[in-house]
């Protein structure tokens, strides 16, 4: 365990990559039968498949949620110091 403190939009990047790798899995299984000669499988499993854009995008707004906050900080700490950026 970190005794790091969460910042902004590190939720985000968590939960956007659990969802990333959940459809990249479902990704595989669903791929993998057209190229293995097996049956398809049943509509919703590709459903599940357009997660992995969905967590990409989850987690990229994290990144940029997180990296927002930083240079916030940053320029607030600036500002205390009177320094102008």
């Amino acid at each position: 365990m970190t005794t790091e403190t969460p910042r902004p939009g590190d939720a985000l990047v968590r939960v956007g990559a659990i969802l990333f790798l959940i459809g990249a899995v479902a990704t595989i299984a669903t791929v993998a039968p057209l190229f293995l000669g097996l049956s398809r499988l049943p509509t919703p499993a590709y459903f599940v498949s357009m997660v992995m854009p969905l967590g990409f995008g989850t987690a990229l707004l994290g990144l940029l949620r997180s990296a927002r906050a930083q240079r916030g900080g940053s320029a607030g700490a600036a500002a205390r110091r009177g320094v102008s950026g």
